[in-house]
């Protein structure tokens, strides 16, 4: 995806792919604290018409408050960021973002961990929705 994400792509609409990002976060632990209508919010705010696209902010509470014991403003940089869109070719692109990417801002050994951690729980749901399609 880029230096900052990794991603897959699906072939289904929103509506079915949202449901499916959701379970497969919530076996590996993720709740999701945050969730942002971009396409919604244009349409609102600047009356322009988007494909549907939703960031949502997954947390796991036991890696966050790991994360928060080793580094008490690493909120800044939670919660795990992971956005669902709809391609202009019909498809889903589900992508993560990488928490590697807060070890290298912070310095910190114990951060490495954590991010070890969410980093292998994004992959795996990122991997079990790889190549899902309409039921």
């Amino acid at each position: 995806m880029s230096d900052y994400g990794f991603k897959t792509t699906l072939s289904t609409t929103f509506d079915v792919a949202l449901p499916q990002v959701l379970a497969a976060l919530k076996a590996e632990g993720f709740g999701v604290l945050s969730d942002i209508d971009v396409a919604g919010a244009m349409k609102e705010k600047l009356d322009i018409d988007l494909p549907p696209y939703r960031i949502l902010g997954a947390c796991n509470p036991p890696l966050a408050h790991r994360a928060l014991q080793a580094e008490p403003d690493i909120g800044l940089l939670l919660p795990c960021n992971v956005i669902v869109r709809q391609d202009p070719d019909g498809q889903v692109t589900v992508g993560f973002l990488d928490p590697q990417l807060m070890v290298g801002l912070t310095g910190n050994p114990k951060i490495r961990e954590v991010a070890d951690d969410a980093a292998a729980r994004l992959h795996r749901v990122c991997n079990s929705l790889t190549g899902l399609a309409t039921p």
